[in-house]
């Protein structure tokens, strides 16, 4: 059986004919639980890397290739080599992993999960590092899932300069991957999305060679075209009001036009948004919480609140993967990334060129330290949340003018890389290094100073409080 887990999150995907600039785009939110401590690590490539793959989780073992690309991750803490979640290749390929996802009962009683299969802490590590392209990330999960099964569901994205995909598992040993189209957008929330399948276009889809035979032969699929989600995956009412209205409000945000039905799973698999997609309306995506209505569980304080919303406080971090294909890929392809809820987090530029972070950005552990950047920035989201309608447009207003600062910085920057590396590539990679150290402290200074400014307001508003006045 499967058993509902922490991990759970978002997933947006634009293709680059939907996006403002015409990149392509693979986002998430990594929804664990606060101790998971962010930590980003940067591995140099090697002709001579592990042999073998043995996970601190569960039974799961595999050889691995001896020669490694250079890659990101961003583990939790004491997860190192492990639970890598996003990051890019020296290759230029990037990965989001994972999207926990269910199989149906029915699905599950057919092809078992196996115990010591594929599960979600490792298939970032034993992929990324030996991939070239989109498509080969697939084609080697793939492989890996035929060979040793999974032990739970999830969805898992690739994007390089060409092409984003994304593969949903299905039970023990079966899996649907499609390409997604460059003139659509693609949101998933803790389900299976994917619907239709051609089994002979095999340029836009990967999968089990059996996965329509099997569904036919068991009955998980009897008339009418295939449809993958009603033969495989779940729908229970759970996912009612933590999944659906996810997928409704975003879909709702970049698609007005679409006339949804929260009720029901007939969401469009793909959608074409009413304006193309811009970075800042990415971020506001991952900061949605039902804002202003009477489901938003901030604003009314309201723990309780059924419909589960995209932003919550036990967000370890958020990635927007994004490529731009007409750049150097040393700065062509970037992460902006917010540790902590995104709604009172700030994004920051990852580029895949840097050879490191800064040190704050790679320490921390359960316990807060003021060396630990993710918990400098769970210090303010903390004094946020004791009073979020007081002190959340504070963090807001700091933080939105922060990221449109940065904005502008990265584009006054690549301008110098480009002239820079035309002549001297070591000279542009310091430079580039130098600049990224700059924005990743910048952050920190910035929520250092809010820090102080909310426990000020804190302190005032307490001395309010309880005044008690004398004579």
């Amino acid at each position: 059986m499967y058993t509902n887990k922490i991990g759970e999150c978002t997933t947006i995907i634009i293709g680059k004919e939907q996006t403002e600039d015409g990149s392509l785009v693979l986002a998430r939110s990594e929804d664990l639980e606060l101790k998971n401590v962010v930590n980003l690590e940067s591995f140099e490539e090697t002709e001579n890397g592990h042999s073998e793959f043995v996970s601190r989780e569960g039974g799961f073992h595999c050889p691995l290739p001896k020669k490694r690309l250079g890659y990101t991750a961003m583990p939790g803490t004491g997860q190192s080599g492990e639970w890598g979640a996003a990051g890019w290749n020296t290759a230029g390929v990037g990965m989001s992993s994972t999207e926990t996802i269910f199989a149906s009962a029915r699905a599950l009683e057919l092809d078992p999960l196996v115990p010591n299969g594929l599960a979600e802490n490792s298939v970032f590590n034993i992929i990324l590092p030996y991939i070239y392209t989109a498509r080969e990330g697939v084609e080697r999960l793939a492989s890996l899932i035929e060979e040793y099964g999974c032990t739970e569901g999830f969805g898992i994205g690739f994007i390089d300069n060409k092409e984003v995909w994304y593969l949903e598992s299905c039970a023990g040993h079966r899996y649907l991957a499609c390409r997604i189209p460059n003139e659509v957008y693609f949101v998933t929330a803790n389900q299976s999305r994917f619907r239709y399948y051609d089994p002979n276009d095999h340029y836009n889809y990967i999968a089990s060679t059996d996965l329509m035979d099997f569904a036919r032969k068991n009955g998980l699929w009897t008339n009418g075209d295939f449809d993958f989600h009603e033969a495989y995956q779940r729908d229970e009412k759970l996912d009612t009001t933590y999944n659906y209205p996810r997928v409704f409000g975003l879909q709702k945000m970049f698609s007005p036009q679409i006339q949804n039905d929260i009720t029901k799973n007939t969401f469009p698999i793909f959608a074409q948004p009413s304006e193309k997609i811009s970075l800042q309306m990415l971020r506001k995506a991952f900061r949605y919480h039902y804002d202003g209505t009477l489901h938003d569980p901030y604003l009314h304080q309201n723990p309780k609140e059924p419909c589960r919303s995209v932003s919550i406080y036990r967000t370890t971090q958020t990635h927007i993967l994004v490529s731009r294909p007409w750049l150097p890929k040393e700065i062509g392809e970037v992460t902006y990334m917010a540790m902590g809820i995104a709604d009172l987090s700030v994004f920051v530029p990852l580029y895949q060129g840097v050879k490191h972070y800064p040190e704050a950005y790679c320490k921390g552990n359960d316990k807060s330290s003021n060396d630990s950047a993710y918990w400098k920035f769970r210090h303010v989201q903390a004094l946020g949340m004791v009073n979020y309608n007081c002190y959340a447009p504070i963090i807001k207003e700091r933080y939105l003018k922060l990221e449109s600062e940065i904005d502008e910085q990265q584009k006054t920057f690549e301008k110098e890389y480009l002239h820079i590396i035309k002549s001297d590539s070591e000279s542009a990679q310091k430079a580039l290094q130098s600049f990224s150290d700059q924005m990743l402290k910048r952050a920190l200074t910035v929520t250092d100073e809010l820090t102080e400014e909310l426990f000020t307001q804190l302190n005032y508003d307490t001395e309010k409080m309880y005044f008690f006045h004398g004579a």
